[in-house]
């Protein structure tokens, strides 16, 4: 059974910095990418970032130079490093695994991956 477990999250002020883990189970680690989504209520899930297992990393426009996606492959555990964190990147952040490699556009798309953790919630202030 495929389980993927977020921690990490919690309540900042903008400028503030956190890191958010994934640590899987259950999978074939280095046969997946990773990846970071968000959503906000009404809103739908949105691609923060993806990482292939020999560290290539993409990020959306709206994260890029702020947030750092990594992944320890001894550990099975996914990372997301966010700093100068603003209001609008609270959501709930959830973590998945998409067979094979993320590419160069399909990556932000949603339905492609399979495996979802329960999300942890990052709510930053002004």
């Amino acid at each position: 059974q495929v389980q993927l477990q977020e921690s990490g999250g919690g309540s900042v002020e903008a400028g503030g910095s956190l890191r958010l883990s994934c640590t899987a189970s259950g999978l074939t680690w280095n046969r997946y990418c990773m990846a970071w989504f968000r959503q906000v209520p009404g809103k739908e899930r949105e691609g923060v970032a993806p990482i292939d297992t020999d560290g290539t990393a993409t990020y959306a426009d709206s994260v890029k130079g702020r947030f750092t996606i990594s992944r320890d492959n001894a550990k099975n555990t996914l990372y997301l490093e966010m700093n100068s964190l603003k209001p609008e990147d609270t959501a709930m952040y959830y973590c998945a695994a998409k067979w094979g490699f993320c590419g160069n556009s399909d990556w932000v798309r949603p339905s492609p991956y399979r495996y979802w953790g329960q999300g942890t919630q990052v709510t930053v202030s002004s």
